[in-house]
């Protein structure tokens, strides 16, 4: 199970850097939020003026260190909203995608990012597409972003980085639910390497639960049919929400003007998870768990104090009511892990959490069956001469055939002189893989296996079985007399004494035989007794380290 994180947009680094490295059992991967698309060829960093005293390099270096893979988010921020109309253009980012040479800029400009930063991969958070866009414009956009994610699948993948998508919840067609369809989940899945589903935010301009789990749950199990499971990554808050739902009194407008904020139809405010429980006990109550939405919620009263605008003393009482996630709300969502087997779980944002969530999350990673990994290991060839080298190919997936990766593994050879041991160690690529070559010096066992953990069972390979020839080293003649014995001379390596060597005619009938002395060396004695062409070889039996040599075809004129 993967559990991973984002950072504010603009928030600072410490926080989330320091949950990650506090839990780096759990966490493997980041999606800092530090960039976001202006046009074709413009991707601003948010991050440096948020953190003008830690340069960048300090946690890319730390997260590196820690082993966790760096995958950045990118958001839109194509088409900014109209000051004076407040309204949002439509279609921006559509529109470039839908222009093969915009496009084909908005690829480079984004594999460029992944490259120059050596970052792990690419998330796209392209909300506006859900959020700002009209849903009249889901189906235009729809095939576009294919064709796009296509495109840039293909550029990050060549150069063996990950592309990452989030997008908020889509439904089966079947059950006659849509959701933001303009995501195309079904097309995009076999493209895509991580789908992290925004299953938040149900309730925004209303009191109700962040994201019950009644709603995200159908969305979780129609990704999980339509791509390989472990691509899918369930979101879970890190916040809760507050709104006023009665008013009592006038409201100051002076030193802060309260009239519009705390009004019924306010938008709501925003707590972090981790002040949940202290929230409710400041205004002296208990949050209550909601069975039916997996959430907690509390409702409590609020007094503002202040003046009028004549300065005449004011103040109203608010009722507020908050929901948010707790560590029994995580443990839920987690637990839909091993029922779908998904990739994991993804919070926004790392560092509001209370400490309570993570454990939750961490005694349901335990609980769950740890991950089968199948490893397979193919080569070249089945046979190679005695230093020439074998390409190896080792594959490490899931049962649903998707690739694991960064994945440390190694491989082994095992041969007549030693029992198995270690000659690689490293991890896969983006697409599961190793690929080595290796000189092998006898016949020789060869396996590939995975470092077993507590969320991932150790993956052994089959055994290949790899057939190596000594080299035969001779002076076969071109020419010679009928009826005149020539010595064949010749060597093997590596050298040994008592090997057979045989000298073979055309019909593969031995016409002499020779055994090597201490040095390798052997002699044989060759009489032809008809005049023509004919075709001879060398042949060295198998002697347990090597397997039978045999030398190409020559051809010697007999006069």
């Amino acid at each position: 199970m993967t559990y991973y994180g984002t950072y504010p947009a603009k928030g600072k680094v410490t926080g989330g850097l320091n949950t990650v490295l506090a839990n780096t059992d759990l966490i493997n991967e980041v999606m800092p939020f530090w960039y976001t698309l202006i046009n074709e060829r413009t991707i601003t960093d948010l991050y440096t003026p948020a953190n003008p005293n830690i340069p960048m390099v300090v946690p890319l270096s730390a997260l590196k260190a820690a082993g966790v893979l760096i995958i950045p988010t990118i958001t839109d921020g194509t088409a900014p909203q109209d000051p004076v109309t407040k309204k949002y253009p439509q279609l921006v980012l559509s529109n470039l995608m839908a222009n093969s040479v915009s496009r084909a800029n908005l690829v480079t400009t984004i594999t460029n990012l992944v490259m120059t930063n050596q970052f792990d991969g690419i998330d796209l958070d392209f909300e506006e597409f859900a959020f700002q866009d009209s849903s009249a414009t889901w189906t235009t956009t729809q095939g576009r972003w294919v064709t796009f994610i296509g495109d840039l699948s293909a550029s990050l993948h060549a150069q063996g980085k990950l592309l990452s998508v989030t997008t908020p919840v889509l439904f089966d067609p079947a059950t006659g639910k849509k959701g933001y369809y303009s995501y195309a989940w079904a097309q995009i899945g076999a493209m895509i390497d991580r789908l992290r589903i925004m299953t938040y935010d149900y309730s925004i301009a209303t009191p109700g639960p962040i994201g019950p789990t009644a709603w995200l749950e159908p969305s979780i199990k129609y990704a999980a049919s339509i791509m390989p499971a472990s691509k899918v990554f369930l979101g879970l808050p890190a916040y809760g929400r507050d709104w006023v739902t009665a008013v009592t009194g006038t409201c100051p407008t002076s030193p802060i003007n309260y009239s519009k904020t705390v009004a019924i139809g306010a938008a709501a405010a925003t707590f972090v998870q981790r002040d949940g429980i202290s929230l409710a006990a400041t205004y002296g109550t208990v949050p209550t768990f909601v069975d039916k939405y997996g959430e907690s919620t509390f409702t409590y009263q609020k007094i503002y104090n202040g003046t009028l605008a004549n300065g005449n003393l004011t103040s109203c009482t608010a009722t507020r009511t908050a929901w948010y996630q707790d560590a029994k709300s995580y443990a839920l969502r987690a637990a839909l892990v091993s029922k779908y087997r998904i990739g994991g779980v993804t919070q926004w944002t790392l560092g509001l959490e209370d400490t309570s969530t993570t454990q939750a999350i961490r005694d349901v990673a335990k609980s769950i069956a740890p991950d089968v990994v199948l490893a397979t290991l193919s080569s070249d060839v089945i046979s190679a001469e005695l230093g020439s080298y074998v390409n190896f190919t080792g594959l490490f997936t899931l049962p649903d055939k998707s690739p694991v990766v960064g994945l440390p593994v190694s491989v082994e050879i095992k041969d007549s002189v030693a029992d198995w041991h270690t000659i690689f160690i490293g991890s896969t690529n983006n697409t599961g893989t190793i690929s080595l070559p290796v000189a092998l010096g006898e016949n020789s066992k060869i396996r590939a296996l995975s470092v077993g953990t507590w969320d991932r069972l150790a993956g052994v390979s089959s055994q290949l079985t790899l057939a190596i020839t000594r080299i035969i080293a001779w002076d076969p003649p071109t020419s010679i007399k009928r009826g005149r014995t020539y010595n064949v001379t010749g060597h093997l390596q590596p050298k040994s004494a008592g090997l057979s060597v045989s000298l073979i005619n055309e019909s593969n009938v031995i016409v002499g035989s020779a055994v090597t002395d201490i040095d390798g060396n052997f002699t044989i004695a060759l009489k032809a007794t008809s005049i023509g062409i004919k075709q001879y070889r060398l042949l060295a039996n198998t002697d347990g380290r090597f397997a039978s040599a045999a030398t190409p075809f020559i051809s010697v004129i007999i006069r």
